[in-house]
């Protein structure tokens, strides 16, 4: 395990692990953090896991791990690697068993007023027409050629089938289709896992939540994207349920007979790999783009559970909700940086992490391309969140990504056992924060005190030069996996 004093502090929020540190690094680590928030992890085994991400054949420039850095399956959650195409790898580790998790945000015409006159039956209304939990079932059964299309179309099959409107598409990531999705990748076992999952929010720390919008950091930004002071917003984190677990756990077992075949050894055998031209690394990235898929129109029918919980309560407007952004962390894609000096096509692994492209990228939507991309930071459901924006230093320092979230401070066993849901739910309660979830162990895995403070990860993102703050979100009401 990596121990504090082998990080080298290269400034205020830099830190590095160097190569010399272990052999068979062919990089060296990256961390951005605060010496406050390596004092709250301290031990945490994820930083032996970005060292060990830096021995990966073909890795690029550095492996990065953004703030909201905790342990994760290979790679540690907040983990950042770009590989080179010719001589690097694609690892599904790298990406996560979540394919595709990602976080929306809703804007809404409603005031927060209006919002907290009916707070308690609208979170019970949003509890009733999207289902939670583990093994929860959808609204949609889908048949098998349903399926197909799902996993080919994403949001915009969504869309086609009356699942929201045209004008929620420009507003994602890839507007809500990967192209180079194969659903003839995907496995029977893993189709049949999703047959009933379309619409479902899960478990875990997925999650909806009604928001205030509580202050601005960035006026301009914040008026491109329809977010005012007291305006009523909702966020919703999910991704590809059980379909796209079943993806990862399906190559990672490839990978693994194929590194066998090879005799290639890992420091690490979570970190299961192919190279990315071979026929295993083409099929996972069609099959993860197929994964990818799920998820965007998981969430576009999740929007629409959210318009039908608003029209039931508040009535007249609900109509008017508008996706503001959908982003995804837990992918890997194809993109152009800069490394060693020159332009290079590279495979950036993001797990755990976002995408945090400036203004001018043309992979930013062309209503907020002058500005960036929208970057969302769900913190812990008694704090806050954030709406971030792209910077051009993140290009640089860190393959154009960010943080996806406040980041585990404990575990979810750890948390259960320190935590006691009476005394979660009062502090919410005292707060004005009304919670439904679909178990009690649902609220003490996900108690505020098993995260990170996010204001301090969001201060590191800020002053590492990955992103600038726009807007910060205040809880109303939560409905938890």
């Amino acid at each position: 395990m990596l121990q504090r004093p082998s990080l080298q502090r290269i400034d205020e929020f830099t830190y590095e692990i160097p190569r010399s540190e272990a052999e068979g690094m062919r990089v060296a680590g990256r961390l951005y953090t605060s010496e406050r928030l390596l004092a709250a992890a301290e031990g945490d085994p994820s930083l032996q896991q970005l060292k060990n991400v830096a021995t990966l054949p073909g890795i690029c420039g550095r492996a990065y791990a953004m703030p909201d850095i905790h342990f994760g399956y290979g790679f540690p959650v907040g983990g950042v690697a770009a590989f080179d195409l010719s001589e690097g790898v694609v690892s599904p580790g790298g990406i996560g068993y979540d394919i595709n998790c990602g976080v929306r945000l809703l804007k809404t015409p409603f005031r927060v007023d209006e919002v907290n006159a009916r707070l308690r039956p609208l979170v019970d209304a949003l509890y009733r027409e999207v289902p939670t939990g583990v093994g929860s079932k959808g609204g949609v059964t889908l048949t098998h050629a349903d399926m197909e299309e799902v996993l080919a179309g994403g949001s915009r099959w969504a869309v086609s089938q009356g699942h929201g409107r045209p004008s929620d598409l420009p507003v994602q990531e890839e507007e809500g289709r990967f192209e180079r999705a194969d659903p003839s990748a995907v496995s029977d076992v893993a189709k049949k896992r999703g047959l009933r999952q379309l619409g479902t929010l899960g478990s875990g720390n997925h999650f909806l939540e009604v928001q205030a919008v509580d202050e601005l950091f960035y006026p301009e930004f914040a008026d491109a994207l329809g977010l005012r002071p007291g305006l009523a917003v909702v966020m919703l984190h999910t991704g590809s349920r059980g379909l796209g677990h079943q993806v990862a756990t399906d190559y990672i077992h490839e990978m693994d007979r194929y590194l066998l075949s090879t005799g290639v050894e890992l420091v690490d055998r979570q970190l299961s790999c192919a190279p990315v031209g071979s026929e295993s690394g083409q099929r996972y990235l069609s099959a993860m783009a197929a994964g990818a898929n799920f998820a965007w129109a998981n969430r576009q029918l999740i929007t629409e559970g959210v318009r039908r919980a608003f029209a039931s309560v508040l009535g007249s407007g609900s109509e008017e909700i508008e996706v503001v952004y959908d982003i995804a962390h837990n992918i890997a894609k194809l993109e152009e940086h800069r490394v060693d000096g020159a332009p290079r096509r590279v495979l950036v692994h993001r797990k755990g992490a976002t995408r945090a492209f400036p203004a001018g990228r043309e992979e930013v939507p062309e209503a907020y391309r002058r500005f960036g991309q929208p970057v969302l930071i769900p913190g812990d459901m008694g704090t806050a969140s954030y709406v971030l924006v792209g910077l051009p230093t993140s290009l640089d320092r860190s393959f154009g990504s960010s943080c996806h979230g406040a980041g585990r401070l404990l575990s979810r066993h750890a948390a259960v056992r320190k935590f006691r849901y009476e005394e979660v739910t009062r502090h919410l309660e005292g707060k004005g924060i009304v919670v439904r979830a679909a178990s009690r162990e649902g609220v003490t895995e996900e108690a505020p005190g098993a995260y990170k403070d996010v204001e301090e990860v969001v201060r590191v993102a800020e002053g590492a030069g990955l992103t600038r703050r726009v807007a910060r979100l205040r809880p109303l009401g939560v409905v938890k996996g």
